[in-house]
């Protein structure tokens, strides 16, 4: 077979490094373990990144996904930790970043009738490694989630403006912790969690649970950011609420981050 030229190898004299270079985008099934022990099959979007030293022109694009296809027809998310390693030995990097999002199901039972339904959590698995044998990990959930106005509240004879927000939740931690839990941490920060199927009987209990219940933004975030330095395991987290006003032409925003040393 023709020897073919090695673009990537030859050198660059531009003396710039590259903190992050790779593939994204890339959609791979993938296996996660919920709390329950049930193994649930989904499909992630996947992002597979290393450093590239100043000298190099670029990196091999086909050695990521090399790296991703050995580990067969889907991933197993528990062994996606070793990915990092993997991709420091094959492209012989000193950092590699593996980023894996994918929706997580959850059935939960309306609040009356007890009839269940699917919610869907987008959630993100971030690894990153170096050579030196650094491993930082950071589990982020994003959770659809229901807030009212104490404000509308307070002043209206009548109702409050409520409306549907969601809750970017990033954390690191000392002993694994599962997606249910920070779902369930961030759910009970709101005026009240989102289902998927609900029955008049369900609709009432909820708005009423809203009602009794109001949040601002602020409150939201600080409500998930209290519970947050609470927990025993939680050694950083950044909290991230945008809510999708009812009545205004704009999103309210607010934001909280933390080391917990």
């Amino acid at each position: 077979m023709q020897e073919l030229t090695d673009t990537q190898n030859e050198p660059d004299d531009r003396n710039i490094a590259i903190d992050r270079v790779g593939v994204k985008a890339l959609r791979f099934p993938v296996e996660v373990c919920d709390k329950g022990g049930e193994v649930q099959k989904t499909v992630a979007m996947v992002s597979l990144a290393v450093d590239l030293p100043s000298h190099f022109k670029g990196t091999h694009m086909s050695r990521f996904v090399e790296v991703l296809n050995a580990h067969g027809n889907c991933l197993d998310v528990r062994s996606m930790a070793g990915l990092p390693r993997e991709l420091l030995e094959r492209l012989e990097a000193h950092r590699a970043h593996v980023e894996f999002q994918f929706p997580f199901f959850r059935s939960k039972e309306a609040p009356v009738t007890k009839k269940a339904g699917l919610v869907d959590y987008e959630v993100r698995f971030e690894v990153e490694a170096d050579k030196d044998g650094g491993v930082d990990f950071v589990v982020t959930v994003m959770v659809p989630v229901a807030t009212l106005c104490p404000c509308s509240k307070a002043i209206s004879d009548r109702g409050a403006h409520n409306q549907r927000g969601t809750v970017t939740y990033s954390v690191r931690f000392t002993e694994p912790v599962w997606i249910e839990d920070l779902v369930e941490l961030v759910e009970d920060s709101a005026s009240c969690e989102l289902y998927s199927l609900l029955k008049r009987q369900d609709e009432k209990a909820v708005t009423e649970r809203a009602y009794d219940n109001p949040v601002f933004v602020e409150d939201l975030v600080r409500n998930v950011a209290a519970r947050s330095n609470a927990h025993e395991n939680i050694t950083w987290y950044r909290v991230e609420a945008e809510n999708y006003e009812s009545i205004h032409n704009h999103n309210a925003y607010a934001v909280v981050e933390k080391h917990c040393d």
